[in-house]
């Protein structure tokens, strides 16, 4: 053939050819397909065993050597980041437990215990009350601590009352104290009330017998330094005021105590010197303060009532005092009949002249301050004339006889 003719068809492509075809390979580049009409066009052409290779198992070029890993630690921890964070939270978690655990056992816990205190729960009082008072008492050192305790022991139901406890006592020991109820009980001793009134408030003590306090509060084995040689009850002797019973406190402790309370109370209104002074002794001096308590009941009396009793022993007169035959008679108050006045006692003032053989009650310290400092007066009678408690008071018989009409008008007689 001619030159220019076309190349036979079964002719070897050109170099630049097949280099072309195979940079358009390499780059990725589909094959080009063949002209319409063309021969083989209903079927495209094989891709090359080297490009097979160079696509990978799904046409896509595979990446070099120099590619980043998918695998190794970064690409799990780049997969699954929430599962580190929950496993740094865990184990924050865990270390804290530990830490709560170790300070909660050391709360709960904490050693030699301390000195004995009173703790007093109010009725109605809640959980977290509790709890305050006894941090506040030193008994708990932390009020957190002690309730994430109950939290996990359970919280006892706590009776009102008072419970002896000790300062920063274990958490176990707090708890069983409280579930096991109140062992503290307070006995108070009123001014005006008698030894037998006493006794019968300690017998209510669980543990405590009110018989049993009686005898030993009249039969001479304590005794107080303002008894008499020969005297053996402790009657008007007795500190008033409220005293708290601990468990295992014996009766003859109480009673000291209440001597001892006494003692005190007199030292303060220098009851020896003060019953020298007016030329009578201590027990004379407490006895006028009794019957002036019954008597005289309100403050704003019992100046002029003990003034009435020391006119009336310095001029020999009887003293006719209601409160000394109710007293024989064991009353409290009420009326007193010509009955009552007739009976035969040593206590009976309307026949016997000078004072009882004994106080007839504990005075409270203004009584005593006023039988060692009377009201300045003449009087010889008194007599209440109004239903506040107010009382009159006269120099004479006939004096004595209008007041008491007076009273009669208003009820009171």
């Amino acid at each position: 053939m001619a030159e220019g003719d076309a190349t036979p068809s079964n002719a070897t492509p050109s170099n630049a050819t097949a280099r072309d075809d195979a940079g358009s390979l390499d780059r990725g580049a589909a094959p080009r397909a063949p002209a319409p009409g063309a021969a083989g066009a209903s079927r495209p052409a094989p891709a090359s065993r080297a490009s097979r290779a160079a696509r990978g198992a799904h046409g896509r070029p595979r990446r070099g050597g120099g590619g980043r890993r998918r695998g190794g630690v970064g690409g799990a921890l780049r997969r699954h980041p929430l599962r580190a964070v929950l496993g740094a939270v865990a184990v924050v978690v865990v270390l804290v437990l530990a830490a709560a655990a170790l300070w909660l056992r050391i709360e709960a816990d904490p050693g030699a215990r301390g000195p004995q205190t009173i703790v007093t729960v109010s009725p109605g009082a809640s959980v977290a009350t509790v709890t305050a008072t006894l941090g506040r008492s030193g008994v708990v050192g932390s009020t957190l601590a002690f309730r994430l305790y109950l939290l996990l022991h359970g919280a006892p139901v706590v009776e009102p009352g008072g419970y002896v406890l000790y300062r920063h006592e274990s958490f176990a020991e707090v708890r069983a104290r409280l579930a096991a109820g109140p062992d503290v009980f307070p006995v108070t001793v009123l001014a005006g009330y008698t030894v037998r009134e006493v006794a019968q408030a300690v017998g209510t003590v669980p543990g405590h017998d009110g018989t049993h306090f009686l005898s030993l509060a009249t039969s001479g084995t304590l005794r107080s330094p303002y008894a008499p040689a020969g005297s053996t009850s402790l009657e008007g002797l007795l500190g008033t005021g409220t005293y708290i019973v601990v468990p295992g406190e014996s009766d003859a402790t109480l009673l000291g105590d209440m001597i001892d309370r006494f003692d005190t109370v007199a030292t303060r209104v220098g009851l020896a010197g003060g019953a020298a002074a007016r030329g009578e002794t201590p027990y004379q001096a407490v006895t006028v303060a009794s019957i002036v308590q019954k008597e005289g009941v309100y403050n704003e009396n019992i100046g002029k009532v003990s003034r009435v009793i020391y006119n009336r022993l310095a001029r020999g007169m009887p003293l006719q005092m209601d409160s000394t035959v109710l007293y024989s008679e064991g009353r409290d108050g009420g009326p007193v009949t010509s009955a009552d006045e007739a009976l035969d006692t040593p206590y009976n003032t309307y026949h016997h002249a000078g004072l009882t053989p004994t106080p007839i009650c504990f005075p409270s310290v203004a009584s005593l301050e006023a039988a060692l400092a009377p009201t300045p007066g003449s009087w010889l009678y008194f007599v209440v004339v109004s239903k506040d408690g107010t009382e009159a008071f006269s120099d004479t018989l006939a004096g004595q006889e209008a007041n008491e009409a007076l009273a009669k008008s208003r009820g009171l007689g």
